[in-house]
């Protein structure tokens, strides 16, 4: 009984770090090129993230050969940030955009950047492990209207419900 209940566990662990039917990472992708402060222009709904605006993500190199991910947003609702720090590690060659992040324990999530900016690095187009988690992440807090088309195009091309995005604010609320 005890090898069933570890493989199974083991089954569902990796589960969690699979890549979505039609979703193809990046490769030769450049760590040192992606590395910084990124913000979010949209992603599907997730409780982790819910109510949230303002959203960023700093990425960092680890001493262990890791990244260290520190995500922040601004809760509107008790008007203040919040954050919360991570690690990722690449699943397979460090030119492979594919990564598995934790941020809670020995829990991991796939991070899968399936488009970017080649020529820049100013844009990218992530997935999780499975059609629910979607992102667009920019240098800046806007991009050209362009990008979003592109990022909406290749997302239903994919398979992802791009009529559940949401389009993250970057602006502060107005004092009244």
């Amino acid at each position: 009984m005890k090898p069933w209940i570890t493989l199974t566990l083991a089954a569902l662990l990796s589960g969690c770090v699979g890549i979505p039917q039609g979703v193809q990472p990046v490769r030769d992708f450049e760590l040192a090129r992606y590395l910084g402060q990124w913000y979010e222009i949209a992603r599907l709904d997730h409780s982790f993230e819910r109510g949230l605006s303002r959203v960023s993500a700093e990425y960092q190199r680890r001493d262990d050969g890791g990244i260290t991910v520190i995500n922040r947003g601004y809760r509107e609702a008790d008007n203040q940030w919040t954050s919360a720090e991570g690690k990722a590690y690449f699943v397979n060659e460090p030119d492979q955009a594919y990564l598995k992040v934790s941020f809670f324990g020995p829990f991991y999530g796939s991070y899968v950047v399936f488009d970017i900016d080649r020529n820049d690095y100013q844009y990218a187009f992530v997935s999780g492990p499975t059609l629910n988690y979607l992102w667009l992440l920019a240098r800046t807090p806007t991009v050209d209207e362009k990008v979003i088309e592109r990022f909406i195009e290749a997302a239903n091309a994919r398979g992802f419900d791009t009529d559940q995005l949401i389009f993250v604010s970057h602006t502060a609320p107005q004092a009244e």
